[in-house]
């Protein structure tokens, strides 16, 4: 297993800039991270389609609070109900936001034909667990009461999300299976590129991959303390759903896992524990790139085809 080349001269460069200095997630506050996240986003653009329209829309939590949404619609979209993607980011429930993947969402809406719908829940410590998963399901509410009025398909929605956005969204797979006809949404499918699963424990490719590849330990340790409110939440299923006992009647689920990742094993577990309870898994390994490999097109051109390669699948499902 090799790294991609491009991957590789990347960190490398990354690496000289930071020569010196102490300066990492885990070292700073909540604010600096976000906005050290955010630079990233800009140095990491690339020329996303533009052949979308997009609209500003908000939904309301549970105590009140406004939910950021974004909603991309491909030009010229057919008239009529149409399928949708929930897509929901990452950022380790502390760091990103509708801006750090727009590009990841325009891709899927022009690539697949559907309209996407990106999440802002809102980010810890400010926020902490369960908030980000409350606000996800209360938008879930939100999207059933006004399928309508936006022209959606309730049939006909997928689940999507990277990282700890996977997470969420596995875990509203999980409990729309368990609630059945009380569910606000059942989606046709989940969509979970490198997803966190088990915050519970350190796996071997978090040792392995511990640093020097993007995302490293540190950081995800870091994460998991600004998140949780005690270190039972980590033992919480809706937090580590590798935990989760019964996944039987969830959503046929695509996994996206990179071969330099720290989050690689409990990313393959998690399928493994999927098929052993019954769920269609079509598992995507990509054993030459690293976390985060979705907003890696400006770095690695190969990417393009994995956007690709998801929308198709999305279009697939959402055609049925």
């Amino acid at each position: 297993m090799t790294l991609h080349p491009d991957i590789g001269a990347f960190l490398d460069l990354a690496e000289e800039r930071q020569a010196g200095s102490q300066a990492t997630f885990a070292t700073m506050t909540a604010q600096q991270a976000r906005a050290a996240f955010e630079l990233t986003t800009h140095q990491l653009r690339w020329p996303a389609p533009e052949a979308v329209d997009v609209q500003a829309l908000e939904a309301r939590g549970r105590d009140g609070a406004a939910i950021a949404l974004r909603l991309y619609r491909p030009h010229g979209a057919s008239a009529g109900p149409q399928g949708l993607v929930c897509y929901l980011h990452g950022g380790g429930y502390v760091v990103g936001s509708l801006d750090s993947h727009d590009g990841v969402c325009r891709e899927l809406c022009q690539r697949s034909g559907f309209p996407v719908l990106s999440v802002g829940y809102r980010l810890a410590p400010e926020h902490k667990f369960p908030t980000a998963l409350h606000d996800c399901t209360d938008t879930l509410h939100w999207l059933r009461e006004q399928a309508v009025p936006l022209g959606i398909d309730l049939e006909r929605v997928v689940l999507a999300g990277d990282s700890v956005g996977a997470s969420l969204a596995t875990v509203l797979a999980i409990e729309a299976a368990h609630a059945g006809e009380a569910a606000p949404i059942t989606p046709c499918l989940q969509v979970l590129c490198y997803p966190m699963t088990d915050a519970s424990q350190r796996s071997a490719s978090m040792e392995l991959f511990a640093e020097g590849y993007l995302l490293e330990s540190d950081t995800l340790e870091w994460f998991y303390q600004h998140y949780a409110r005690t270190a039972q939440d980590r033992l919480d299923w809706r937090f580590s759903p590798l935990l989760a006992d019964d996944l039987i009647g969830v959503a046929p689920a695509v996994v996206v896992v990179a071969g330099f990742d720290p989050l690689l094993d409990e990313g393959l577990a998690y399928a493994r524990k999927l098929q052993a309870q019954g769920v269609d898994v079509q598992l995507l390994e990509y054993p030459d790139l690293t976390h985060d490999l979705l907003r890696m097109r400006s770095v690695v051109p190969a990417v393009e085809q994995v956007h690709e390669t998801l929308a198709g699948l999305i279009r697939q499902r959402l055609q049925r």
